[in-house]
Formats: C-alpha cells, sequence, structure tokens
C-alpha cells in the first residue's frame, strides 16, 4: 500500500484481480496506447465504448480488456462504468478533431467535467486527465485548447486525487494527409528558425501507466510531456533518411494561413512559443525511461504511417 498524499491514507496499488483502471477513448489513440500500456503492466482495464464490436474494440478485449459499453452524452452509462474501479484516464473528443466527432468546445467541457465529477462520486482513487502542452491560465484563443483549460482547473477544485499531463504535439500528426511526402515535401508550421516537441502516442501510455502505478509520487503534479524537440532542418534529414530519398521542407504558405483562420492560428500559437513545448525531455526519460526519439519512431511504429503518407495522392490537408 501507498500513502494518499491528500489524505494521509493508503492508497492501493491494483493489478490483474484487482479493482480495474477505466479507460475513456480505448478505441482512440492516447486512451487505446494507455490501455495497452497498462494491460502490458499487469493492471485489469475496463475500456469505456461505444460500440464493442468495433475492431479496436475487439483488439482490446483481446488483450484481456473488459469492455463497457456507454456515451458520453450518458451520465448514466459513466456510472455504471465506474462501479468498482480504482483509477480512471480521462480524454474526450474535441472539435480540432475535426467534423467526423461532431463535437463541440462545449460538449468537450461538460464531458470533461462529468468525467470527474462522477469519478468522485464514485470514490474512484485517482483519476489521469490528458490535457495539452498550450493549457494554462492565458486563453489560446483556439476553442479546443481552451476547453482543456477549463477542464483542467475544474478538476483541481475538486477533491479528487487527480494528476494531468499535457502531451505535446503527437509524431503521428505530421503523418497526416496532405502535408506533401507524396510528392516528396514535407509542410508544416516551423520556421527554419524555430523549434517544436513531439511525442509518440504509445509514450503517452507508458507515462501513464507509470503514473497510475505510483500515486505517491504524482497526485497533485501537472506533468508537461515530450519525446524529441525537432527544428526544419531535423526534419528534413529525418524524414529523408526515412524515406530513402530527399524531403524538401516548407513553411505553410501565409496566404493560406491567412485564408484559414484554424490553421492561421495554430501558426501564431508556434509564433508565441505557446504551442512548441517546454517538456526537460532528458528529465523525462529519467522519470520514466527512455522515450521514442523521432527517428526511431520512423524506423518503427512510424514507419507504416511514412508509407501510406507516401502514397497519400493529393489529400487535404487534415490537421485536426
Amino acid at each position: 500500500m501507498s500513502v494518499n498524499p491528500k489524505t494521509g491514507g493508503p492508497v492501493s496499488r491494483n493489478r490483474v484481480g484487482g479493482n480495474p483502471v477505466l479507460v475513456f477513448g480505448a478505441t482512440g489513440q492516447q486512451g487505446g496506447a494507455v490501455a495497452s500500456a497498462l494491460r502490458a503492466n499487469g493492471w485489469a482495464v475496463r475500456a469505456f465504448v461505444r460500440d464493442p464490436a468495433s475492431a479496436r474494440a475487439k483488439s482490446l478485449a483481446s488483450l484481456g480488456a473488459d469492455m463497457a459499453v456507454g456515451d458520453l452524452a450518458d451520465s448514466a452509462s459513466i456510472r455504471r462504468a465506474m462501479k468498482g474501479i480504482y483509477g480512471v484516464f480521462s480524454v474526450q473528443p474535441s472539435s480540432g478533431q475535426g467534423a467526423v466527432y461532431g463535437v463541440s468546445d462545449e460538449e468537450e467541457i461538460r464531458y470533461g467535467k462529468a468525467i470527474a465529477d462522477i469519478a468522485l462520486e464514485s470514490g474512484v482513487e485517482h483519476l489521469v486527465y490528458t490535457s495539452v502542452n498550450a493549457a494554462g491560465e492565458e486563453k489560446t484563443g483556439m476553442g479546443h485548447f481552451d476547453s482543456k483549460s477549463e477542464i483542467e482547473a475544474h478538476i483541481r477544485r475538486l477533491d479528487l486525487n487527480s494528476t494531468i499531463v499535457r502531451p505535446a504535439g503527437f509524431m503521428e500528426m505530421l503523418m497526416l494527409p496532405g502535408m506533401g511526402l507524396d510528392k516528396d515535401i514535407f509542410t508544416f508550421f516551423l520556421r527554419e528558425e524555430q523549434r517544436g516537441q513531439i511525442i509518440a502516442v504509445q509514450d503517452i501510455g507508458k507515462i501513464v501507466a507509470t503514473i497510475f502505478s505510483a500515486p505517491e509520487r504524482y497526485v497533485g503534479r501537472t506533468i508537461e510531456i515530450a519525446g524529441d524537440e525537432l527544428t526544419a532542418a531535423r526534419l528534413r534529414e529525418s524524414l529523408s533518411r526515412a524515406a530513402g530519398t530527399p524531403i524538401a521542407y516548407h513553411r505553410f504558405a501565409d496566404s493560406l494561413l491567412e485564408q484559414d483562420p484554424f490553421l492561421g492560428r495554430l501558426a501564431s500559437l508556434i509564433d508565441e512559443d505557446r504551442l512548441t513545448g517546454h517538456a526537460d525531455i532528458r528529465a523525462l526519460d529519467r522519470e520514466f525511461g527512455p522515450l521514442l526519439r523521432f527517428d526511431e519512431w520512423l524506423a518503427g511504429p512510424g514507419k507504416p504511417l511514412l508509407e501510406d503518407a507516401r502514397r497519400a495522392n493529393d489529400a487535404p490537408i487534415a490537421l485536426r
């Protein structure tokens, strides 16, 4: 048993046979990575899913995760899923993911607050919420970032043992269609002299699993996380090496950034150093074990994504 830093009482670390961790977004990128990492570390996992017959849900079930069928808009289904739960990993869809999810910023906030409130009501011992590295007291002007700041503030007001992680941009995001890799070009936000931090999604899972394993170290903390830091030159070199052919680098054209308010504001946040990331990567390596660098990721889990991006054929930009 560990000491609960908030109450001074015991905190259990439940593995297989004990109370599980409930993972929201379990069929998505972050939730899926967290569920897989928890199972690999011997935790019992309950996955909150809308469709247990989906391929991703079946994949989780094959790892030994239990399915809790529900909907974020249905608080009764969340309450049912939280019965007998030790911990909760909280992530919600957001407007930044595009129209495919159909979620407004207001809905994201409502869902994030409801999960925290029900966790408190249900006696959950540890909630881990995943936010974004641009979150903070000062608004960004991007609804899907400021929504996370509001959820963070709500969680901190509750008498609930919690940890907040603020990931950098995902390495997986760099392989989205529309960046030009099918034409031996990579187009992104960084100016030549700028740097930006990124993280592999599987490392988010690794970090969160470690946090659940040591509540005495992590309850009450907000941790910015990243696995590598890139410049335009690094992007050029790494992508060229991985693709086996020279890849040119260009920043998004000013005309595009002026025409598209979403992309334009993202570029501004990078120029303002709000979205570039300020994680201490070496300290994170020491605390959580070596995290993937971009070159390692490209040669490993990112390789099929790079191959797909190289075959994209004029697909539209999809950064949300």
